[in-house]
């Protein structure tokens, strides 16, 4: 009786949201050719389940490691294998997701030639690394989109040591879901560890197409109907039930998590959580020595922030996004929150034999996936077990390391200094998300001449939405959180995540003349308007924009 009426509430819910914003859907599945770790096919901003047998394409490979200075990174269609249950159809660099790991030398020229064999066009954005304008890879603003069959060169010398990542940025709501994304580490000149492992966390959904059938004309944030339009795309983000199969108390559940976001998208479709495209006991092990440093990569390249846990070992957070911190002191039983975008690096002596759990915290249905043991080899210790539902406090960076003189304070002055009103309403056609109460592309600019100090109060205004805020082509400098200044080690960023009523300070100079974007990482809200650009004054881009490159820098 009790699911019964829970089922009728829900679909009471549901049917009032679709009178409200009426806004339909479309999913398609395809076949596809040669990918690895987790690339799935996603339309509409879903991931669809394939039957191995019947897919023509060819499957994924294991990603391999790139050194030295020039690459080949192709883009092409493929199945990939999440665990032992649910193979998913995907988009890959190189026939692997993540794509194949890039690892190159502070301070090298590097070139990457990218090679498009997919049937629509693409582009690689270099997220984190400060590169000249016209590699950032952003179609329509500094380049075209790479058509399919064409090929297009990046050149660029990485200054910064650090984890970043590349993924495309062509209409990346859906390519990006999709698998198409990889890890490049820019390794430094001299090494503080033994072993170096990179884990890129990702969430997708086993069963897009049943939840579609379910849900047909209930998807609350459909925002941009007319797909020919330049950096717009349809978004379907709001499938409500878990898995296949599920009751109805579990759609009510996922609209329980925060994920409609005042008719917002729901994220609790998303059941399989993947750290470098698998999930469960597909994920491989990390091996260790006893007495080895280690250092453990975690890189977010999905929608929804990850709060992660080492289990048996205290550990340093060495650099955010890239950068490291002065000083860090040695914490244990945290949880880092990791959000869309952002790249936390952490390191661990291995003096705990055994077998220990690093996985991710939390209570929805995909969270029990991405979970993976860190092994000592030749070592017997302890066995360790799960924990994933514990309460744990979160790492703060505000008071972590040791104060250091930093290139900006608060009471300095200021060139240029620009508040961002982060928010969402109501238009013609459902939600959007805002910027100062704009839609890019008429979101007001971020308008600096080249050498200039720049200020920008980030305030997210939104009910229920975080925003996670990536600027491109440069790092910035966290002044201040809520009022409060930074106490501990200087925090140098290029991703800052904005939760519900947080307010956050940050400054950087011009350095770097282009056009760059300033964009919410959850790319859902960035595709429904959560986009500006910081503009050098006398810029002129070195490329003429072809209005039948089918353009979508979101």
């Amino acid at each position: 009786m009790k699911r019964k009426l829970l089922a009728l509430f829900a679909f009471a819910v549901l049917f009032l949201a679709v009178l409200f914003l009426a806004a339909c859907s479309s999913q398609q599945s395809g076949d596809m050719e040669g990918m690895d770790h987790g690339n799935t096919k996603k339309e509409e901003g879903t991931k669809n389940k394939v039957n191995p047998e019947k897919v023509d394409g060819a499957q994924t490979v294991s990603s391999e490691t790139l050194t030295g200075n020039e690459f080949t990174i192709v883009a092409k269609e493929g199945t990939h294998q999440l665990n032992d249950r649910v193979s998913v159809n995907a988009l890959a660099f190189n026939r692997s997701v993540p794509g194949s790991q890039i690892r190159v030398k502070q301070g090298e020229k590097v070139k990457v030639n990218l090679k498009n064999e997919l049937s629509e066009p693409v582009s690689i954005h270099w997220h984190g690394i400060t590169v000249p304008n016209e590699m950032d890879g952003i179609p329509g603003v500094t380049q075209n989109a790479v058509q399919p069959g064409e090929s297009f060169t990046y050149e660029f010398t990485p200054e910064d040591p650090g984890t970043y990542m590349y993924h495309t940025h062509q209409n990346a709501v859906e390519q990006m879901d999709k698998g198409l994304y990889g890890a490049i580490i820019v390794e430094p000149e001299e090494k503080t560890y033994d072993r170096d492992y990179t884990l890129m966390l990702d969430e997708w959904m086993s069963n897009p197409e049943e939840e579609s059938a379910e849900m047909e004309g209930m998807e609350h944030n459909n925002m941009n109907n007319n797909e020919e339009a330049e950096g717009e795309s349809n978004m379907d983000h709001s499938n409500m039930s878990s898995e296949a199969g599920n009751e109805e108390e579990s759609k009510m559940e996922g609209m329980d998590q925060g994920g409609m976001g005042g008719m917002g998208h729901d994220m609790s479709a998303y059941d399989i959580f993947t750290i470098n495209g698998k999930s469960g006991d597909s994920i491989e092990p990390l091996m260790v020595k006893e007495g080895e440093k280690v250092r453990l990569r975690l890189v977010n390249v999905g929608f929804m922030s990850h709060k992660i846990h080492l289990h048996g070992h205290k550990f340093k957070v060495a650099a955010i996004d890239g950068q490291e911190l002065n000083e860090p002191q040695e914490i244990k039983d945290q949880v880092i929150s990791i959000a869309p975008g952002e790249r936390y690096d952490i390191e661990f002596t291995a003096d705990n034999p055994g077998e220990w759990f690093i996985e991710c915290h939390g209570d929805m249905e995909g969270t029990a996936g991405m979970k993976t043991l860190i092994k000592y080899e030749d070592t017997e210790g302890s066995t360790d077990t799960s924990n994933q539902e514990m309460q744990l406090p979160e790492f703060n960076y505000m008071n972590y390391g040791v104060f250091e003189d930093a290139e900006f304070t608060l009471e300095q002055d200021y060139d240029v200094e620009y508040t961002m009103d982060l928010n969402t309403k109501m238009d013609g056609e459902g939600q959007v998300f805002t910027i100062n109460g704009k839609t890019f592309p008429e979101t007001d600019n971020i308008n600096v001449k080249e050498g200039d100090l720049v200020k920008v109060t980030l305030t997210n205004s939104s009910m229920m939405d975080d925003h996670p805020m990536h600027l491109h082509g440069h790092f910035f400098q966290v002044l201040s959180k809520n009022g409060k200044p930074v106490e501990g080690s200087s925090i140098i960023r290029d991703t800052i995540n904005l939760k519900p009523g947080e307010e956050v300070v940050v400054a950087f100079k011009a350095d770097n003349p282009g056009n760059w974007l300033f964009h919410c990482h959850d790319l859902h809200h960035a595709t429904a308007g959560m986009v500006n650009m910081v503009k050098y004054d006398g810029f002129t881009p070195s490329f003429t924009p072809d209005p039948d490159a089918g353009n979508k820098p979101e």
